[in-house]
């Protein structure tokens, strides 16, 4: 998984300090509210490495890309990507199974319903 789009980014866009938050909440799917509102927590409960992780973060994370997604739903996609790979891959496969069988029961219906195409289909065997 070494995609463009399953790694870490900063978000600028959504920022309000150094953009950390809303790029965890882009990476996990999580709304920015509840980042924001667990560093301060976090912060405030004493944990002294709120602060040092987050301007680590926002330092060395690399700037989002100003057009890393087409749509919302290309994002929820990644999003899914990166939370469970194994998940997604098995709702695809799934997707094209559901294809496959759907183009199976056309086929059969035109085959089976057209006596003329089923002769030509014969005559080519």
């Amino acid at each position: 998984m070494s995609s463009v789009r399953t790694k870490f980014y900063r978000d600028k866009q959504n920022a309000k300090f150094m953009g950390v938050c809303s790029g965890l909440a882009d990476y996990t799917g999580v709304d920015t509210v509840w980042w924001r509102l667990g560093f301060v927590v976090l912060t405030l409960a004493g944990f002294g490495f709120t602060i040092p992780a987050y301007l680590i973060l926002g330092v060395f994370a690399a700037k989002k890309p100003p057009h890393l997604y087409v749509d919302e739903q290309e994002q929820k996609y990644w999003q899914r990507v990166r939370q469970s790979p194994q998940r997604t891959a098995r709702e695809i496969r799934a997707r094209f199974r559901d294809i496959d069988r759907r183009l199976a029961e056309v086929e059969s219906y035109y085959v089976s319903s057209n006596p003329r195409l089923s002769a030509e289909i014969e005559r080519l065997r």
